[in-house]
């Protein structure tokens, strides 16, 4: 029996009335590939009450006092520490991701409500006195009013928690369009929220298509929108929300890169480009799907990345022994699998194919299962290393020289992050200068910056100006003022005034 996901509006689940606009989607567990939940794409109308809902609150919201939002967000906190199991379970029923994926997850998504929760930091304004005669200066940030979250499906919990908390600590109130395919985890958060004594209207969610991001776009009252997804939409999103006078931040796709150095140290550097190839399924945008060796060693890198893989346990999320877990989705499963069948002819060398991966066990016969897949000598001409695949593939790459291979590097349309595996302190730094991209690692697999730096990348990985969380995250949800005081000196008080003053200076 499949359950029904409905919208958050108002502090509370909206079910649909007969006969309203709008319809069902399908979300299906990932591991037997059975639907298991119907969610309701909203119509219009629907995140038209979203975004009424939202403005409404902003008139009491946006006016209290810090006080009173980060009260809401400690509380919040602990009840999604409490509830980290029962999150974590929801995004591994819809994602397919194992337990321990997700659990982490959620841990990363708990630094930014850390972050929101110390915000009267980042919110403090600037004093000049005495800029002119008994003139000051002050700079204050305020909130915009009500904003938007669209986030993707591969981090449902963590990425809206990249956005919101921020947001309403800042005071103003928020809509999140979460992914239609892994719906759950948002709902979830929006309880936690409301128990944590959040007003009703502060955080709305609505489920949907195009037809709920197109609104979100467009509506006149939304003030800002925040995205993450894929390049093309996210180049949509920033098109359409810049031309309807929004504030847009949206990041997009990634093909980060991976340059191993002949100094390296071969089997920290084959144990980080398994783990950040494969893990959460290859399913992230900060993943490393190119892998770039220069010189001598890169068939002994190849050699030890193949050991490796080969001994990954690949099973249901729920198993504790399983390493990595099903794609989100059947079709998402065979264009992944499309870029290993096609490897071969198109010049790469096949060291490891896992397109016709299948789990043995009862129930999971349907599942979107697929293996892990390494390609060697792969060409910058094939679509396994121009697209971003978004799944268990990882590409070598083979250039004579560091200068080869930052030139490679740098002539990506991509810039999200990238690598350095060397023991050479001077070729690092001069990498880190050098490559164009927003995230560098040193010996660092995947730089997801701590909460209190940015996350963001570079080229076609990011369209507008502001990185999301950190102090970027909090500059996109304010916006600043300048205030220019002068107040009459007391001894200047109308006659029969006494302020107690002296009138002798």
């Amino acid at each position: 029996m499949t359950k029904t996901v409905n919208h958050w509006i108002g502090g509370k689940p909206v079910e649909r009335a007969a006969g309203a606009s709008g319809s069902y989607g399908q979300v299906t567990d990932p591991a037997t590939g059975a639907v298991t939940t119907q969610v309701a794409y909203a119509s219009v109308e629907e995140v038209d009450a979203a975004v009424a809902a939202a403005r409404e609150a902003y008139a009491t919201w946006g006016q209290s006092s810090l006080a009173q939002r980060t009260t809401v967000l400690f509380k919040f906190r602990a009840l999604l520490d409490a509830n980290r199991d029962a999150i974590a379970e929801l995004i591994t029923a819809e994602h397919g991701k194992v337990h321990s994926d997700a659990l982490g997850e959620v841990a990363r998504g708990l630094e930014i409500v850390d972050l929101a929760c110390g915000i009267s930091v980042q919110l403090k304004g600037e004093l000049s006195t005495q800029v002119a005669s008994r003139v000051d200066v002050a700079s204050i940030r305020q909130p915009l009013g009500v904003v938007a979250g669209i986030t993707p499906f591969n981090f449902p919990a963590m990425v809206p928690m990249w956005m919101f908390p921020l947001a309403i600590a800042c005071g103003n109130t928020f809509v999140l369009k979460p992914s239609e395919k892994d719906p759950s985890a948002s709902m979830k958060i929006a309880e936690l929220l409301s128990e944590a004594g959040l007003p009703d209207g502060v955080f709305n969610v609505v489920h949907g298509d195009k037809v709920a991001v197109d609104r979100l776009l467009e509506h006149p009252d939304v003030a800002a929108v925040s995205f993450v997804g894929s390049t093309p939409i996210a180049r949509h999103i920033h098109t359409t929300a810049s031309a309807h006078g929004k504030r847009v931040q949206a990041l997009g796709g990634a093909k980060n890169h991976m340059l191993v150095l002949p100094d390296a140290d071969l089997d920290a550097a084959a144990d980080a480009a398994v783990s950040a190839a494969y893990g959460s399924a290859g399913e992230r945008c900060m993943a490393i799907s190119a892998v770039v060796a220069v010189g001598a060693i890169g068939d002994e890198l190849v050699t030890k990345i193949r050991e490796r893989a080969e001994k990954i346990k690949i099973g249901p999320g729920t198993d504790p022994a399983s390493e990595m877990g099903p794609l989100i989705t059947a079709a998402h499963r065979d264009k992944v699998a499309s870029y290993v069948t096609g490897a071969a002819a198109q010049g790469c060398e096949v060291v490891l194919d896992g397109s016709a991966y299948t789990y043995e066990g009862a129930g999971y016969e349907d599942g979107h299962w697929i293996g892990l897949s390494l390609l060697d000598k792969v060409p910058t001409s094939a679509d396994a290393y121009r697209d971003e695949i978004f799944g268990p593939v990882l590409c070598v790459l083979r250039v004579e020289s560091y200068e080869e291979g930052l030139a490679l590097i740098n002539a990506s349309p991509f810039g999200n992050g990238t690598a350095i595996f060397t023991r050479d302190g001077g070729a690092a730094r001069r990498f880190q200068l050098e490559v164009e991209a927003g995230m560098v690692g040193v010996n660092v697999p995947i730089p997801v910056p701590v909460g209190y730096h940015s996350f963001g990348g570079w080229k076609d990985s990011l369209f507008g100006d502001h990185h999301i969380y950190g102090n970027d995250g909090t500059h996109f949800y304010t916006r600043g003022k300048v205030v220019t005081t002068r107040w009459p000196d007391p001894s200047d008080a109308p006659a029969g005034v006494d302020l107690g003053f002296p009138r002798n200076h």
